[in-house]
């Protein structure tokens, strides 16, 4: 499965680059950026077939900007003070932002593309679904990643700030919506890797889930704990 491979080498990435990505955010951006218009011009002028060919993987596919956001959604699931989080934690707003880059890259092109088709009634109703809240997902999508900035979060007041990044639980939620509406017409009609990809989609969003239920809960006990433990 492509985005089990990816998933596991962004994850790699993830903890081998921390330091330079805390130390030079705005250069994994600008290679973000230019991730995205290398992909634009090979939809134009014909590149190397293997350089082609993971750029529709990583780019058209959306799977590293997916990897990405797994990989920041996950984080909220280990505490603080655990290694995973103490290691990546300070990246995740950088992580995000790398995301959100590939992600704008991926639904432009492909609201691009699907326009016409769109205009002339040519869009059966699941790919129209699909489309419609491909846009709910560029709006969200908008939203958390210009708040991601420290130079606009820091003229948000933290309440606001925070009320704005609890998004990211619908987005994250939509996302995976939207993965089945596009996978779930050749699932039907039995082709295998559409199959395979709901599967792996469905343990990859399924576990956070729960996992983050029982983080909750966790946290929530803890503060209870630590309520009860102060002195009336």
């Amino acid at each position: 499965m492509e985005f089990l491979i990816v998933l596991a080498a962004t994850i790699l990435a993830c903890f081998a680059l921390r330091n330079p990505v805390k130390r030079w955010p705005v250069l994994f951006y600008v290679l973000a950026v230019a991730l995205v218009m290398l992909f634009i011009c090979g939809a134009y002028v014909p590149l190397p077939r293997p350089l082609w060919s993971l750029l529709l993987v990583l780019v058209q596919k959306c799977m590293l900007s997916l990897a990405l956001f797994v990989v920041v959604m996950y984080l909220g699931v280990f505490a603080r003070e655990s290694k995973v989080g103490t290691w990546l934690r300070p990246i995740r707003a950088e992580l995000s932002i790398v995301a959100w880059i590939l992600s704008l890259g991926h639904m432009t092109m492909y609201l691009v593309s699907y326009a016409p088709r769109l205009l002339a009634g040519r869009i059966d109703g699941n790919v129209l679904a699909a489309l419609v809240l491909a846009l709910v997902l560029f709006a969200l999508l908008l939203v958390l990643g210009v708040t991601s900035f420290n130079v606009v979060k820091k003229r948000m007041k933290t309440g606001t700030w925070k009320r704005v990044q609890l998004l990211a639980y619908p987005f994250f939620g939509l996302v995976y919506v939207h993965l089945l509406l596009m996978l779930l017409p050749s699932a039907l009609r039995g082709g295998e890797a559409a199959q395979t990809s709901i599967v792996v989609y469905s343990v990859v969003f399924g576990a956070y889930a729960v996992l983050r239920v029982v983080r909750a809960v966790r946290d929530r006990r803890a503060g209870l704990k630590n309520e009860a433990q102060v002195p009336a």
